[in-house]
């Protein structure tokens, strides 16, 4: 009884490949013995599965083409080879193959092969020695088509550095994502009519993006690899052979590419190469970046990436907690109103939670409101270290000292971010009008007044990450620029909704001006772009400002509340007193009705007590009146302020 042995793809492929090797050993052999070629007909080359086949078929290569190719490959992979090729010439230094070889022994030779047009040179599958004319240079065949041959497929090295496998988190796909996923698969398969569309993937999510194309492609049996769009090579040629390698890579080793734009800024020929690229590569391309590209000579299929909706986020926790949403009492609920996150995020976040609760992760059963809110606020604070300072909220209730109305209104600000997604979504205001529905608040008053310290005890009642915009390193000079800045803070704070505080942000939102010259209009439109974002922003912005006076009239009508803060009045100033020292600080004969006499505002006072405490600690004593006294002056003098006997009668 026989066996029939099954060899596999690579084994066929390799005996195929030196079966093909072996017969253009005979022609070599028959031309170096009758000076004559052996004519062959294309039917002697069927077209088959073997990488030879397949690269002949892809490239459309004759049958001289095909031989050439097989000669180069064998000086690579048959030793008898060289000896063929120098007999065939008549000239042992010269065991290689030439261009005018290959014409007098080659079937069905033309000189057309090695044009720079044809495939051998356009797709750079032959490489001729330069140094050399074209009949008498030294033909060798390329590394990367010598693998492919021998089915030992591999990224081609000189594309190593310009394109990279891409990869997507694990996990399935939320339904908002699997249509576009649909969408793509449809507009790249096999009945779609060519050429195949550029699709661009747009959205804020590029973990999304890279997802979405990660599963189409697998859909379609096709490799993904992404290259970013900030390195396409400014000089032409390099250029050139980029786009041409690529097409080569892609053809070989069935893949798509994903041009990211996410970080490529649109300045000088930079865009152009975007767009030319995205134009020159021939194989199925993907572009995704926030916004869409253009790209006027290709046909052009924009899907739109966004984040998980809230429901699909409320299903990805559930499902990552393990639990019926209904049995977490509306945990899920301000989750989901509060943090934006992608699918990869949520899955951290359930993992951070759970070793919070327990470090060996052993832990089962429901996780703690407080551990999974903890556990978001860490994964979603924004890096914005280069434009932003993180304040810590210390401050509570307790410690803010405003009239009543004001503080009123700072409860109202705390209800509406609490609240509002069950007044927006579950009650419906958001489907009645999406506009508007971003909280703002513009604190106005005096410095000292309070103001950040607002912000701080909003920050703690909300339990959200407070960041104070760096407004030096957010105005720019330069035209555009403090647009793309502005955009910068809220994208990264948009995940987490953490309170955004512009401090003095008359520097940056005064009055617009009339447009007198392109300053003047790009300004209005600076502060345009800022009202749109505020608008939509799902966190708190809030803006500080010590004249209000100074700010468009139109801008104040945007914002939801207006908070002013006055300088304090006597009974206010006697509870900044009362308060102002911590615990742990000894004082001794401190009188609050006679300190608060002093006509300052509360961040005034503190630094006051602050410089009293030194100089009481310099005398290692208790902090009395006198020391107050000493720091009052300093203070004074620091303000440029006269320090008046009616204010410090009766202190001694």
């Amino acid at each position: 009884m026989s066996t029939t042995v099954t060899m596999t793809w690579e084994e066929a492929n390799r005996e195929a490949l030196f079966a093909a090797l072996t017969a253009v050993c005979a022609d070599l052999e028959h031309f170096a013995a009758t000076g004559q070629a052996i004519g062959r007909s294309e039917a002697e080359h069927p077209p088959g599965t073997t990488a030879l086949d397949e690269l002949c078929e892809t490239f459309r290569l004759s049958t001289f083409e095909r031989w050439l190719v097989l000669v180069c490959a064998g000086l690579e992979l048959d030793a008898r080879f060289g000896g063929y090729l120098a007999a065939a010439q008549g000239d042992p230094p010269r065991p290689y193959l030439t261009f005018g070889l290959a014409l007098a022994a080659g079937p069905d030779a033309h000189w057309s092969a090695l044009t720079p047009s044809a495939p051998l040179r356009h797709w750079r599958l032959i490489d001729v020695d330069s140094g050399h004319g074209l009949r008498e240079a030294p033909l060798r065949i390329d590394e990367r088509i010598l693998h492919f041959l021998v089915g030992a497929s591999h990224l081609d090295e000189h594309l190593v550095g310009y394109v990279e496998p891409c990869q997507a988190a694990e996990g399935v796909l939320v339904p908002s994502h699997q249509q576009v996923v649909a969408k793509v698969v449809g507009a790249w398969s096999a009945e779609a009519a060519p050429p195949l569309p550029v699709v661009q993937l747009t959205g804020g999510d590029a973990v999304a993006r890279r997802a979405v194309g990660v599963a189409a492609c697998r859909a379609l049996g096709l490799n993904l690899y992404r290259i970013a769009g900030d390195i396409l090579p400014e000089a032409p040629h390099d250029f050139e052979v980029l786009v041409r390698l690529w097409t080569r890579e892609a053809a070989l080793s069935r893949s798509a590419l994903m041009l990211e734009t996410e970080d490529a800024k649109p300045e000088g020929t930079l865009e152009g190469r975007l767009e030319r690229f995205a134009e020159a590569i021939q194989s199925p391309l993907l572009v995704a970046g926030r916004e869409r590209r253009p790209v006027r000579h290709r046909p052009v299929l924009t899907l739109e990436v966004l984040k998980p909706t809230r429901q699909e986020q409320r299903g990805l926790w559930a499902d990552h907690l393990g639990v019926d949403p209904s049995s977490l009492n509306g945990q899920l609920d301000r989750l989901t109103a509060q943090f934006d996150l992608p699918a990869p995020a949520i899955a951290s976040v359930c993992l951070l939670a759970r070793q919070a609760e327990d470090p060996s992760g052993a832990a089962v059963g429901p996780v703690r409101a407080e551990a999974l809110w903890a556990a978001c606020r860490r994964q979603a604070q924004p890096r914005l270290d280069d434009l932003a300072q993180r304040i810590p909220a210390r401050a509570g209730w307790g410690d803010l000292i405003l009239p009543s109305p004001q503080q009123r209104m700072l409860h109202d600000i705390a209800v509406q971010v609490r609240h509002r997604a069950q007044v927006y979504e579950a009650w419906g205001f958001a489907a009645r009008s999406p506009r508007g529905l971003g909280i703002s608040a513009l604190f106005a008053g005096p410095s000292g007044t309070g103001k950040t310290m607002a912000a701080e005890v909003l920050a703690g009642a909300l339990d959200l990450d407070l960041y104070r915009i760096d407004l030096s390193q957010v105005v720019s000079k330069y035209i555009g620029e403090t647009e793309k800045n502005l955009r910068r803070v809220f994208d990264a704070a948009e995940e987490g909704g953490a309170i955004l505080l512009f401090d003095e942000a008359d520097a940056l939102f005064g009055k617009r001006t009339e447009v007198k010259d392109s300053h003047d209009r790009y300004a209005n439109i600076e502060v345009s772009y800022l009202l749109q974002r505020m608008e939509v922003y799902r966190g708190l912005a809030i803006l500080t400002t010590n004249m209000k006076g100074a700010l468009d009239d139109a801008f104040q009508r945007r914002l939801r509340f207006i908070v002013s803060f006055p300088f304090p009045e006597m009974a206010d100033r006697v509870e900044i007193w009362r308060r102002i020292f911590p615990p742990e600080t000894p004082t001794q004969g401190l009188d609050p009705e006679k300190l608060a006499r002093l006509n300052v505002t509360g961040g005034v006072i503190r630094n006051i007590a602050l410089q009293a405490a030194f100089l009481a600690a310099e005398e290692r004593a208790s902090v009395g009146m006198h020391h107050v006294l000493g720091a009052a002056r300093s203070e004074y003098a620091k303000l440029d302020k006269p320090l008046t006997d009616v204010e410090i009668r009766g202190w001694k």
